[in-house]
């Protein structure tokens, strides 16, 4: 009889798992080893011109930390905030475009949040809300065809700018225009990045096509 098979963890969604783990690890770094210098210096996007961290176009760093700014975190509650939904949506996302689809929109909105803030805002722009609000408006759109547009994506979307654009606060808020760019960026994705198909179970499994047998000739050997 064929032995049942322990329980055991996977690591069933590459890309989001080392994300979130990369990003407590700097946190964690940065807390208990650099004394809070590790994220200003390497993980936080510069600003515009004119501002005390200023975009220096001649700087090759400048360049990487428009990407790396969306693994520094200000504290804990930050950074857990944000992996709330990262780790709720990211495994889903990656199953249903892949791993290196989903890569490809977390460096995508990466970059144009840190442009958007090299050009824009006088302050540095650390964190992942932007990758988190592009995986819930993703999400919100991922049954998008040509010719149906789901209520619940406009609800979604109404909701989510709507909030973000009319808080009381949102002016002393520095991440809500990430928050925006990153959930335009996920809006796009879903209107334009196809969905990779699943291969079905026997195909997947077996590995074997179907082929058409010819029927046997009487008198002939096989």
């Amino acid at each position: 009889m064929p032995q049942k098979k322990g329980f055991h963890v996977t690591y069933n969604a590459p890309v989001t798992l080392t994300f979130s783990l990369i990003a407590a690890l700097v946190l964690l770094l940065d807390i208990k080893v650099f004394q809070r210098h590790l994220v200003p210096a390497v993980f936080a996007a510069p600003g515009c011109q004119g501002s005390g961290f200023a975009f220096n176009w001649k700087s090759p760093f400048d360049y990487v930390r428009l990407f790396t700014h969306i693994l520094g975190h200000s504290d804990w509650n930050h950074l857990l905030s944000n992996l709330s939904f990262i780790l709720l949506l990211g495994p889903i996302l990656e199953e249903r475009y892949g791993s290196g689809m989903i890569t490809i929109m977390i460096l995508i909105t990466a970059l144009v949040n840190g442009v958007l803030n090299a050009c824009f805002i006088a302050s540095p722009l650390t964190g992942s809300s932007g990758i988190a609000f592009m995986m819930i408006l993703l999400a919100s759109a991922t049954n998008i065809s040509r010719n149906e547009l789901p209520l619940s994506f406009l609800l979604i979307l109404a909701l989510y700018l709507g909030r973000e654009l009319f808080s009381p606060n949102h002016e002393a808020n520095i991440a809500t225009f990430a928050h925006v760019a990153g959930g335009i960026c996920g809006s796009m994705f879903g209107f334009l990045v196809v969905p990779g198909r699943r291969a079905s179970g026997p195909e997947k499994t077996s590995g074997v096509r179907n082929r058409k047998i010819p029927p046997d000739h009487k008198g002939q050997p096989d």
